[in-house]
């Protein structure tokens, strides 16, 4: 058995890379949103919705769109209601300065 007929080349970091940046480029100017990218992967938010790009370690680029996640659904509902309480606050203080 010849061993070098077997063995498949793996595709650096950097060319991996370079093939998501081609994508990152094309989404971003649709109005995706990057949160987290490094030389294989990247994770994207639009809305509702996160797209989760990852260059294999033979140079393919696969995409997959998945809902949200429990975490963001529930960041987003704490950030409202942080600044509904926040509001709230400065309308009393407001209030009780006018008072006086």
């Amino acid at each position: 058995m010849n061993n070098q007929q077997n063995e498949i080349e793996i595709i650096a970091p950097d060319d991996a890379a370079a093939i998501l940046q081609g994508k990152l480029e094309e989404l971003q100017s649709e109005g995706w949103i990057v949160l987290v990218r490094h030389d294989y992967m990247a994770r994207l938010t639009r809305q509702d919705r996160n797209l989760d790009l990852q260059v294999d370690l033979l140079g393919n680029l696969s995409v997959e769109e998945k809902p949200l996640t429990l975490a963001q659904e529930s960041g987003q509902w704490v950030a409202i209601v942080t600044l509904l309480i926040l509001g709230l606050f400065v309308l009393t203080m407001l209030t009780i300065l006018d008072i006086l």
